[in-house]
């Protein structure tokens, strides 16, 4: 009898998917995901955060994501989510090909700093080839040229409360009655630190475009795709993020989908 072999990689994500996929349904009777006091997500919720801690464990905080060849690569990194902000501080970054954007570390920090998209592109230098998982069930092999968020954070110096990381973009998602909201995602510092997160500026070789997140799109390359913030213009250290959006770490996360997504 053959055997079936299952990667945590791939085991991880279909279970993302499931509950994922009941959000993207829109039917009524999953309105639950999207309710802060319904005790079916609370579950969920619960679940998701024995997973967090039962990886960690399993997988060690420095384990990598796979990698592979650029020959892998077989077609253009498809783009997810909102492809091109319209508000007037983007368009303008955008219009004088992003030369006066600034990228900003602040809150739990020693030392807050801003850097311009040319002073993060003197830095060093890091490209993978990974692949993107998104939730909806497709993937995309592509390399990313970008440099560590680590280093940087160490440059911040975090204070000892500091836990999560809160990544603040251009960005607007939605549109019913309470109008855009804010796009923003967060992560702990075990991810924001990892040697694979890069604050990304190239895709395949060329500049990172619009429609994948141009400037900065940071990849968290141990998560899945809506954990990879686009158009991030701010990074900001805090030991809680209950405070942020409604408060459950991030837009999608706000609307029913786990917070950690790790794969």
């Amino acid at each position: 009898m053959g055997k079936l072999i299952l990667s945590r990689r791939r085991f991880l994500t279909g279970s993302a998917l499931g509950v994922s996929s009941l959000v993207l349904s829109g039917c009524d009777q999953f309105d639950f995901l999207g309710q802060t006091d319904n005790q079916v997500r609370d579950v969920l919720e619960r679940a998701n955060s024995l997973t967090y801690h039962a990886q960690r464990l399993l997988g060690g905080q420095q384990a990598l994501a796979r990698t592979f060849s650029e020959s892998e690569i077989r077609q253009p990194q498809r783009p997810n989510g909102s492809t091109d902000p319209n508000s007037a501080e983007y368009l303008a970054l955008k219009a004088n090909d992003f030369a006066d954007y600034k990228f900003r570390v602040m809150g739990l920090v020693e030392n807050e700093l801003t850097f311009s998209l040319a002073e993060l592109r003197n830095m060093p230098s890091q490209s993978q080839v990974t692949r993107h998982d998104c939730v909806e069930g497709w993937s995309c092999i592509a390399k990313w040229t970008g440099t560590r968020l680590g280093p940087i954070l160490d440059q911040a110096k975090p204070k000892p409360a500091a836990r999560f990381v809160v990544y603040h973009c251009y960005d607007s998602m939605g549109g019913g009655f309470s109008g855009p909201e804010a796009y923003y995602e967060t992560s702990d510092l075990i991810d924001a630190t990892h040697p694979q997160t890069i604050l990304a500026y190239g895709l395949n070789n060329a500049t990172l475009p619009v429609s994948n997140g141009a400037p900065i799109r940071v990849r968290i390359e141990r998560a899945l795709g809506y954990k990879q913030a686009k158009y991030v213009h701010t990074v900001e250290l805090v030991d809680s993020f209950a405070k942020f959006g409604g408060g459950h770490g991030g837009y999608w996360e706000d609307h029913g989908y786990d917070w950690y997504g790790g794969i």
